[in-house]
C-alpha cells in the first residue's frame, strides 16, 4: 500500500481515515525516515549512530510494526523517545531490546517527559478501573490493562537536545491531550514528529473517561509547532502531511478549533452560565469541522466544552440540585412514578425518540430501567427500549467516545436484546 498517496487522498477529502487498517503498512519520507503505521504510529530515524525511535507501538500491534520496520533496517536502536505515556504508544521496546541484545549492543535508551512516571505510578493503582473504560471505548470486552511499564531511562522537564549520529533531535515538553506529552524537531531532516497533538481528527482534549485535557496549552503547542515551517509532519494518529503549507493549516487550524471553544466558554463562564448553558450553548465551527483532519470521529467538541469547565470551575456544574443530589436510583423511582410506571415512561422514551430528540429519550429510558429492581422480570420490556434507543444513539454520533459508551449500554442492558451494532 502506498501510504503516502494515501495521505494525499484523505488531504483532498478522498477517502476516510481508518484507524485500524493496514497495521505494518511503511512510508518511506526519505532514505534515512521511516513512517510505519498502526493505530498509534511509530517513526524510524536513521542516524549514523544507530535509528531513534518515535514510539513504539501498543501492546496488540508493536511486533507487527517491528517486523515491518525491520525490513526497512536491522541497525541498532540507539534511543527511543516516548511522546506520551498512553499504553498505545509506550509499548514493544522489548522488541528492540531483544535486537540490541542479539547485535551485541546496549539496549535503547528510553527518554520522555518527567512526568511519565506519575502517569505509570496512576496507571497501576487505577488498573481496574482504566481496564473497564477501555474496554467500554474500544469494544474489547477481553481487554487487560497492563501492569509492567517500561520507565524511561532518562527524563527532562522542559526541552532537551538529543545528539545521535552527529544529528540533533530537539524534544519539547506541551501539555495537551497529556501532561506529560513530548513532540520532536528533526531540524537537519525538516520532519517534526507530533505525537498526538495531532492525530487526524478533532483534538482529544476532551475524553468523557480520562483525565484532565489543556486546551489552550495544546493550542499554544500548535502554534510554536506551526512557525518551524517543517516540511512533513508525522503524527501519533493518522498519516504522515507533507509539504509547509498544508503542515501549517493542519496545525493552526488544529489551534483555532481549540481556541474558539476556549473563548467561548470563558465568555459564558464569565457571565455566570452554567455547564449545560454551554453545552447547548457553544458549537464548533462547521468549516473547520468539515476538514478531513478535524472530524469529529474519535472525540467531540462538546467534551471539550466539559474539560474547559473541569479545568476552570471544578466538578459543581452550576446547578444547585446536583450539588449533592438524590441517588439515581431514588430519582428514577419518583419520576417513574409520576409517569404512571417504568413502562409508560419507556413508551414516552419511545415517542420521544421518534420525534428525534435521543438526548431527552436516552435520559427518559435511563429512569425507567433504573426504576425497577434489576432481576424483577417485568424489567424485560424496559431494557429492550433501553437497548433499542442506545442503538439509535450509537447511528447518531460521530465519535468514538460517544458511540463506545452507548454501545457498552445498550449490550450491558439486555443483551439477547441486542440487534447488529452499526
Amino acid at each position: 500500500m502506498d501510504l503516502l498517496a494515501l495521505a494525499d487522498d484523505l488531504w483532498a477529502g478522498k477517502d476516510r481515515y481508518k484507524p485500524f487498517d493496514n497495521p505494518g503498512a511503511k512510508g518511506e519520507i526519505d532514505d534515512n525516515t521511516l513512517f510505519v503505521h498502526g493505530f498509534a504510529n511509530v517513526n524510524a530515524l536513521l542516524t549514523d549512530d544507530g535509528i531513534v525511535l518515535i514510539d513504539t507501538g501498543s501492546s496488540l500491534m508493536a511486533k507487527t510494526m517491528h517486523d515491518s520496520l525491520r525490513t526497512w533496517s536491522t541497525d541498532r536502536i540507539n534511543t527511543a523517545v516516548f511522546t506520551h505515556g498512553h499504553i498505545d504508544h509506550c509499548f514493544g521496546i522489548d522488541n528492540y531490546d531483544s535486537d540490541n541484545a542479539s547485535l551485541g549492543s546496549q539496549a535503547p535508551k528510553v527518554i520522555a517527559h518527567e512526568a511519565i512516571k506519575a502517569r505509570f505510578d496512576r496507571y497501576k493503582v487505577t488498573a481496574g478501573y482504566n481496564e473497564q473504560i477501555n474496554r467500554r471505548q474500544f469494544g474489547m470486552s477481553d481487554f487487560v490493562w497492563p501492569l509492567n511499564y517500561r520507565y524511561p531511562d532518562i527524563t527532562y522537564q522542559k526541552n532537551f537536545d538529543l545528539l545521535v549520529g552527529g544529528e540533533k533531535f530537539e524534544l519539547h515538553h506541551a501539555r495537551g491531550e497529556t501532561d506529560d506529552h513530548t513532540w520532536v524537531w528533526a531540524p537537519d531532516r525538516s520532519v517534526v514528529c507530533v505525537g498526538d497533538l495531532f492525530t487526524w481528527a478533532a483534538p482529544n482534549c476532551g475524553n468523557p473517561q480520562k483525565v484532565q485535557r489543556y486546551p489552550m496549552e495544546w493550542a499554544q503547542a500548535l502554534r510554536e509547532i506551526a512557525t518551524l515551517n517543517a516540511n512533513v509532519m508525522l503524527p501519533g494518529h493518522g498519516l504522515p502531511i507533507i509539504g509547509p503549507d498544508r503542515v501549517r493549516q493542519a496545525l493552526e487550524e488544529s489551534a483555532e478549533l481549540l481556541e474558539y471553544l476556549h473563548t467561548e466558554t470563558l465568555i459564558l463562564m464569565n457571565a455566570g452560565a452554567t455547564l449545560n448553558d454551554i453545552i447547548h450553548s457553544v458549537k464548533a465551527p462547521e468549516r473547520l469541522l468539515e476538514r478531513p483532519y478535524l472530524r469529529p470521529v474519535y472525540d467531540d467538541p462538546e467534551f471539550i466544552l466539559h474539560s474547559l469547565w473541569r479545568l476552570y470551575g471544578g466538578w459543581f456544574d452550576g446547578n444547585p440540585a446536583r450539588l449533592k443530589p438524590p441517588s439515581d436510583k431514588s430519582l428514577a423511582v419518583e419520576v417513574a412514578a409520576l409517569a404512571g410506571g417504568p413502562v409508560a415512561l419507556s413508551q414516552r422514551a419511545l415517542l420521544v425518540a421518534d420525534s428525534g430528540d435521543l438526548r431527552l429519550a436516552g435520559q427518559l429510558i435511563e429512569w425507567a430501567l433504573d426504576a425497577y429492581p434489576i432481576k424483577d422480570p417485568d424489567r424485560n420490556e424496559v431494557a429492550q427500549i433501553y437497548s433499542q434507543i442506545n442503538r439509535q444513539r450509537v447511528a447518531q454520533e460521530t465519535s468514538l467516545m460517544a458511540k463506545g459508551v452507548f454501545r457498552a449500554a445498550a449490550r450491558e442492558s439486555n443483551p439477547k436484546a441486542n440487534a447488529p451494532e452499526n
